[in-house]
C-alpha cells in the first residue's frame, strides 16, 4: 500500500466515521470526498460500504453493557427482548428493499447530483419536522427506547428505507422519521444507533459479499485501515451527539445540509468542478 493510498484511506475513515451518526449523510460524504480524492469506481464504493462496520463497532463499544444484557435475556420477557425484536422489525423493511434495490441504486443514484439534491431536500425537511415540533408544544409519547412499541419501530423502519438513496442520511431518515411519530430526541437517536447495528453489518457482508469477485488480498489493508479510522473517529462522535441532542435540536444539520448542498450543485451546475 503506497503512502497516496494510505493518506486517502485515513481521509475517508476519518470522513465516515465524523458523519455516520450524524443526520448528515456519511455515503453522500464518502462519495463527494472520493471525487475530490479520486477514489471512484466499484472497488471505491465497496470500501465505503466496507469502513461502515468500523462506526458500527464503535456504537456496540459504547452499548457494550447493553447489548451484553440483552443477550442474557432475549428470551426473557421484558425490556431487553423487546428492544432486540424491535430492532430487527425495524430492520427488516430497509434490508428487503436493499435486496432487491441494492444494484439499481448503486448503478443510477451514486454520483455528486444526486447527492447534492438529497442534501437539500433532506436539510428542508428536517427544519420543517422541527418547526413542527416546536408549534406542536406536547411532550414526546415515547420517552426511551424501552417505552416503544412494536408499531413504532415499524414505522422507523420504513423511514429508513429512504436513506437507500445517497445523500438521504440512514441516520437522518430514522432519527426524523422517529421525532414525526413521536419518539424524543433521546430515543430517536439511541434507537437509530441500535437498528444501525444490523442494518450496517448486513449492507457490509452482502456487499463484501457480491463484490468478492473484485476484491483481493490488496484491498484489506486499505480497508482495515479505513475500518480502524473509521471506528475512533465514531466513538467521539457517538458520545457528542448523545449529550448534544440532550439539549439541543437539529437545525444546525439542516441548515449544514442545504448550504453544503447548494454549493455542490453550484458548483457543478456553473462548471467550476468537474464532480457531476
Amino acid at each position: 500500500m503506497d503512502l497516496l493510498y494510505f493518506i486517502k484511506t485515513v481521509v475517508l475513515g476519518i470522513v465516515e466515521g465524523l458523519t455516520e451518526f450524524l443526520p448528515v449523510s456519511s455515503t453522500g460524504h464518502l462519495i463527494l470526498a472520493g471525487h475530490m480524492l479520486d477514489f471512484n469506481g466499484p472497488e471505491a464504493e465497496t470500501f465505503y460500504v466496507a469502513i461502515q462496520a468500523g462506526a458500527i463497532v464503535a456504537v456496540c463499544w459504547h452499548y457494550r453493557a447493553r447489548i451484553i444484557g440483552i443477550l442474557c435475556n432475549l428470551f426473557k420477557p421484558g425490556a431487553d427482548q423487546r428492544l432486540a425484536v424491535n430492532t430487527v422489525v425495524a430492520f427488516l423493511p430497509a434490508a428487503m428493499m436493499g435486496v432487491l434495490l441494492s444494484s439499481y441504486i448503486k448503478s443510477h443514484f451514486f454520483n455528486a447530483f444526486t447527492v447534492a439534491t438529497a442534501l437539500v431536500v433532506g436539510g428542508v425537511i428536517i427544519l420543517l419536522v422541527e418547526r413542527y415540533n416546536e408549534r406542536r408544544g406536547t411532550p414526546p409519547r415515547v420517552a426511551t427506547i424501552d417505552d416503544m412499541t412494536w408499531k413504532d419501530a415499524l414505522g422507523v423502519g420504513c423511514m429508513q428505507c429512504f436513506a437507500l438513496i445517497p445523500g438521504t442520511s440512514r441516520s437522518g431518515a430514522t432519527i426524523i422519521g422517529a421525532l414525526v411519530l413521536g419518539l424524543s430526541r433521546t430515543a430517536a437517536t439511541e434507537f437509530s444507533f441500535f437498528l444501525a447495528i444490523p442494518t450496517i453489518f448486513g449492507a457490509t457482508v452482502y456487499d463484501l459479499y457480491k463484490s468478492r469477485d473484485i476484491l483481493s488480498l490488496d484491498n484489506l489493508p486499505g480497508i482495515g485501515v479505513g475500518f480502524v479510522v473509521s471506528f475512533l473517529s465514531a466513538i467521539v462522535v457517538v458520545r457528542w451527539l448523545l449529550r448534544y441532542v440532550s439539549k439541543n435540536d437539529f437545525r444546525i444539520f439542516g441548515w449544514y445540509r442545504i448550504i453544503f448542498g447548494l454549493i455542490i450543485l453550484g458548483a457543478g451546475l456553473s462548471g467550476l468542478s468537474h464532480i457531476f
